[in-house]
């Protein structure tokens, strides 16, 4: 029987033909990761679908770092296994971006100077995402020609530069690690506006934009998350 009759008679008959499955944003297969004697996740499977935006709780040392930089690609996990878009971390690194809970800036240059520079970073590894500084800045309502170094800003300024310096490598998935640390209600608020905005942007090829983020300050978050997950003695509690 050929394709075409197969189509014809399941439409005759009803029957939808089934669609792709469409690999998760990430997912975490029995991982576990031990540093030294201690194992900080214990044989996690956990997956996050493409579109979403999930918020990680739990106390210090719960694993929520660790996760997001298993995700990222920035260490390995000790056995299990972890994957992006159904590829490695390492092979799918171009669609991600993280933001650790330290700016990760250059206090003696401007913002401008800052993103400049990482995007340089990007361009000698050959990525082709290596954005636009000026738009990544403007996006988080920072005027690009400031003059002013970032050692010189506000704790709210410093986030929002170091939200651009990810933003602008245009990432489809978002990792973020205590996004509001040090941030007043005020700038945490404008935070959270500046991540919903972002899931709005639109994705070549019908792509969606996902957020991971780790956070102490829940309520902030609950208006942008999809869902919560809470991590306790290694697994999803």
């Amino acid at each position: 029987m050929t394709e075409a009759t197969t189509s014809c008679s399941m439409a005759a008959s009803g029957i939808k033909k089934a669609q792709p499955a469409v690999a998760p944003a990430a997912a975490l297969m029995q991982c576990s990761k031990v540093f030294g004697a201690y194992a900080v996740l214990k044989n996690l499977s956990v997956a996050f679908p493409q579109g979403s935006c999930t918020m990680l709780l739990g106390e210090n040392g719960a694993g929520k770092s660790t996760l997001l930089r298993l995700i990222a690609g920035l260490i390995t996990p000790t056995r299990g296994s972890v994957e992006v878009m159904g590829k490695t971390p390492q092979s799918n690194r171009q669609k991600m971006a993280y933001m650790s809970h330290a700016p990760m800036l250059y206090d003696e240059l401007t913002a401008m100077e800052n993103l400049q520079y990482f995007a340089g970073l990007h361009r000698d590894e050959g990525c082709a995402c290596v954005g636009n500084p000026e738009m990544a800045l403007r996006a988080v309502g920072l005027d690009p020609h400031l003059a002013r170094p970032v050692g010189q800003y506000s704790q709210g300024m410093r986030q929002r530069t170091s939200l651009a310096r990810v933003l602008q490598s245009d990432p489809e998935i978002l990792l973020l690690d205590e996004p509001f640390s040090n941030l007043d209600v005020g700038s945490a608020r404008q935070m959270v506006e500046l991540l919903a905005d972002f899931r709005t942007w639109p994705v070549a090829v019908g792509g969606k934009r996902t957020i991971l983020l780790t956070t102490h300050q829940a309520a902030l978050a609950e208006v942008l998350a999809d869902r919560t997950l809470t991590l306790a003695g290694g697994q999803i509690a």
